[in-house]
């Protein structure tokens, strides 16, 4: 009897040893499941790529009881493919290999790097359970990675954009102002309306700033001159060109040059400093008293005289080039007569080349067309009502090129 109850007690033992190392490996697991739980959370809640690599170390420590560990990251590179190849051989399909264990990180189906760890504490071996430790560790951690690199890269976004609007903003400031020292260039004031003449003109350029130009100032009490040009190009390089063609205008203008004497002087002055632009220009002294105008053209527009009655002429100048193609031109003069109420009209061919959404053009014959109805306009008014005029055919598409108008009208 006492036999059986000796092996019954020793069978209650032995169940009781077994129940007790069973609950220990299973408190073990669920301890290290807690484990990895927290660590995969932790390794979320960063999207910097330093501080997931520094988390590393401590989390491989705390899973598998290493004495380091460590990443290797795939690039972005052309070379990535070769890269990911690489890392999964490096990896050993997460078999250990003598006191190191590697593991592949694989984020939305692309190999990111691998995780490795070494020396495990005590000198011992890692176990299959170490190695299925940290393959689970891997897949958060390789999430996580990838997130922080497209995180990264969209920080890296967000600051190009951020450098490109200051430097867009910066622009369009340095543009505004460019844009008043181009106006300052122009005359502001119009002469008073005890003159014996009326003139206006306007500028209205398709950028901030543009080429072109316009000028009238009196040379003496007898006379006036006048001006109006395009330069070939827009922007800043043609808004630098018209202030220096205006600058050589103005400086070199005087009561003993005639307008195609002027402008050999101020195309010669071009070429030489090969600016590489050119301009078309009409320029033009009016003699207050008498009406005649003595005019000369640098390949501009032809200008028109609209009489008092409407009638509209236009006035055939003998061609000359634009202003810095070639030196030593000889520019011609033409003298016309203004009648008291006639009205002298320069233009760009911002004017006349406008468009319409169907890309139709205004056209000199709906200069013409247009100039025939202004009898009894002023020069301003003149000015105003054709580019409202303009604008209307164009019926909202974008201006594509500079306008110049200057109406010159003897009372």
């Amino acid at each position: 009897m006492s036999v059986i109850y000796l092996i019954i007690g020793a069978a209650s033992l032995g169940a009781a040893a077994y129940l007790f190392i069973h609950n220990r490996r299973l408190a073990a697991k669920l301890k290290r499941a807690e484990m990895l739980f927290d660590l995969s959370a932790q390794v979320h809640s960063s999207l910097h790529k330093p501080e997931l690599l520094n988390s590393v170390n401590e989390a491989a420590k705390r899973l598998v009881f290493a004495e380091e560990a460590a990443v290797g990251l795939a690039d972005d590179g052309d070379d990535a493919l070769g890269q990911n190849r690489m890392l999964e051989a490096r990896a050993i399909s997460g078999r250990a290999q003598g006191e190191t264990v590697t593991v592949p990180m694989i984020a939305r189906g692309r190999t990111v790097g691998v995780l490795q760890a070494a020396g495990k504490s005590g000198g011992t071996p890692f176990s299959d359970s170490d190695i299925e430790t940290l393959t689970k560790f891997a897949g958060p951690l390789a999430l996580a990675l990838d997130n922080a690199r497209l995180y990264e890269a969209l920080e890296e976004s967000v600051n190009e954009l951020q450098i490109a609007t200051a430097l867009k903003d910066r622009l369009e400031n340095e543009l505004q102002i460019a844009g008043s020292i181009q106006l300052s260039f122009l005359p502001t004031t119009m002469p008073s309306a005890n003159e014996p003449f009326d003139v206006c003109a306007l500028l209205k350029s398709a950028k901030e700033v543009g080429g072109d130009f316009y000028n009238f100032f009196k040379i003496d009490e007898e006379h006036l001159f006048f001006t109006l040009g395009d330069v070939s190009d827009k922007g800043i390089p043609a808004a630098l060109f018209m202030a220096m063609t205006l600058s050589l205008i103005k400086g070199k203008m005087n009561s003993n040059l005639s307008p195609g004497e002027l402008l050999e002087k101020v195309n010669d002055e071009l070429c030489t400093d090969n600016a590489q632009l050119f301009a078309t220009i009409v320029c033009g002294v009016l003699n207050i008293s008498t009406g005649e105008v003595v005019l000369s053209d640098g390949g501009h527009c032809t200008p028109y005289i609209v009489k008092a009655d409407g009638t509209v002429l236009p006035i055939k100048l003998p061609k000359g080039i634009p202003l810095g193609s070639f030196p030593e031109f000889t520019y011609r003069d033409q003298t016309i007569a203004l009648d008291r109420g006639d009205r002298f009209v320069l233009y760009t061919d911002g004017i006349t080349e406008a468009e319409n959404a169907l890309q139709e053009q205004y056209s000199t014959n709906r200069l013409q067309q247009f100039l025939s109805q202004t009898s009894g306009y002023s020069s301003a008014e003149i000015i105003d009502a054709l580019l409202m005029d303009v604008f209307m055919f164009a019926d909202g598409a974008p201006q594509s090129d500079d306008i110049a108008v200057l109406c010159l009208m003897r009372r």
